[in-house]
């Protein structure tokens, strides 16, 4: 027979259960996977990577020095680092990043400083050709959550979005010069929601929430067309739309921007978390879409954030965490890609549009 715990025994584990349970923050709630379910670990990518979302996080030569070293390590063949910057301030981030020639490539910002005066546009003009003539090879990264455009230094530009007329001789000339533009449009869907209890984002949600109700501020939908109208007006001009376009919570939004502008394109950056969860329904528009998305991290300089954006990408795991880059209280799946899928997305794709 199974021996009985006293009453009083009892009455004290329940206690302490129910307390723990009512104190938890959803906040502080951190699930670890029991399954038995295969653990990989890739090291290395399975085929060389361009990154086409990174940023100067390194602040110093040594910082660079060992990021380089980790991107050796792991097979990535070549960053781009987006700087928002223009100015002294691209120069000297150029200065820096360039002495490590075809392991790092540079791009620029768009100069916003008096964006509402008269002229401005050929100056901004002018300054993105000096960067170019400094070495930029793109723009990115712009960013647009609803305000306006605001990824930029050294001044943002309130009111101003990708399809306002004072933009399109500066991305008229990026297409002349062979510059690529990666843009920001918008944020994951769930950000744009009620913060209540039926958002399955939440916690992430919550820290990013947009308030669209706001005189001035653009919805998800508005964003997206102004991205489709700049596209569409300037079909010399390759766009790299970031994150997937924020179109996570529902991929056939992007396939309808993709079918619609050739010259556009999509890179997955920072959105791992979003899609794992649905792992048949990713795999299946990765392999539809595969010769028009690119790599991407945006998540920082270690050897661990590659290798966990690797194992979505190349293994069949199921329902484990990645808690040190990703606050959803989602589990993550691998999407199991094939060779074609990845060789195009880890490389082909990025290094057809560098060879402009």
């Amino acid at each position: 027979m199974r021996k009985q715990l006293p009453p009083l025994l009892l009455l004290l584990l329940l206690t302490t259960c129910l307390f723990a349970q009512e104190n938890l923050l959803l906040k502080d709630y951190r699930p670890q996977s029991i399954y038995n379910t295969p653990k990989t670990l890739v090291k290395r990518a399975k085929y060389p990577v361009i990154d086409f979302h990174s940023h100067p996080d390194a602040k110093s030569e040594q910082e660079l020095e060992e990021w380089v070293a980790t991107m050796k390590e792991n097979n990535i063949e070549k960053s781009i680092i987006l700087t928002y910057s223009t100015g002294q301030q691209f120069d000297s981030i150029y200065d820096m990043y360039s002495k490590y020639g075809d392991q790092i490539e540079v791009w620029c910002g768009f100069d916003y400083t008096e964006y509402n005066e008269k002229g401005w546009s050929k100056k901004a003009v002018k300054e993105l050709e000096r960067c170019f003539a400094k070495g930029a090879r793109g723009v990115g990264e712009l960013g647009d959550k609803g305000l306006g455009l605001f990824y930029s230094k050294p001044s943002i530009a309130p009111g101003l979005h990708l399809d306002d007329p004072r933009l399109q001789p500066l991305l008229e000339k990026c297409g002349e010069l062979g510059m690529p533009i990666s843009v920001h449009l918008a944020d994951p869907y769930w950000m744009y929601l009620p913060m209540d209890e039926k958002n399955d984002g939440l916690m992430n949600a919550y820290t990013w929430k947009l308030d669209t109700s706001k005189e001035g501020v653009l919805t998800h939908e508005e964003l997206l067309t102004t991205l489709s109208n700049a596209v569409r007006n300037n079909k010399e001009t390759t766009f790299i739309a970031c994150h997937l376009a924020n179109t996570s919570h529902d991929l056939a939004i992007l396939g309808k921007l993709l079918d619609e502008h050739p010259n556009l394109y999509a890179d997955i950056s920072a959105r791992y978390a979003e899609v794992a969860p649905v792992p048949r329904r990713t795999k299946a528009f990765f392999n539809k879409y595969k010769d028009r998305l690119v790599y991407g991290t945006d998540m920082g300089m270690e050897a661990d954030m590659y290798q966990t954006t690797f194992r979505i990408l190349e293994s069949a795991d199921e329902h484990f965490y990645a808690w040190n880059y990703f606050s959803y209280h989602w589990p993550l799946n691998g999407l199991d890609l094939g060779d074609e899928t990845l060789k195009k997305i880890y490389h082909e794709n990025g290094r057809r549009l560098l060879e402009r």
